[in-house]
């Protein structure tokens, strides 16, 4: 999972013509600091899939811009476009994390 430090990268990761998988978090989130114990599975099972992360803390005002209210959250971009976007409240468990990309990416 490659880690976007800047919004002038996240503007360029978001662009892609394939769906991207964005996981917002930051470093003081217990839930975050769980879902990195059983993210290893789901970046296996969404290989053909690009995955980048974001440290909410890092880039102020990208997490409001799309509306990340909580963490951790993943989103889906496609040209540009947020896609889709699974809020923290259901980023617990890997099946509920699993299950929402398998209905957004097939």
């Amino acid at each position: 999972m490659e880690h976007i430090q800047s919004e002038e990268k996240f503007n360029e990761v978001i662009q892609s013509e394939e769906p991207v998988i964005v996981k917002f978090f930051a470093d003081w989130c217990p839930d975050c600091k769980r879902m990195d114990m059983f993210i290893g599975g789901i970046l296996e099972e969404f290989k053909n899939h690009k995955w980048y992360e974001v440290n909410s803390d890092e880039i102020e005002g990208l997490a409001e811009k799309y509306e990340v209210m909580g963490i951790p959250s993943v989103l889906i971009f496609q040209n540009g476009e947020k896609i889709a976007h699974q809020h923290s409240a259901y980023t617990k468990t890997p099946e509920s994390v699993t299950e929402f990309l398998h209905q957004q990416l097939g």
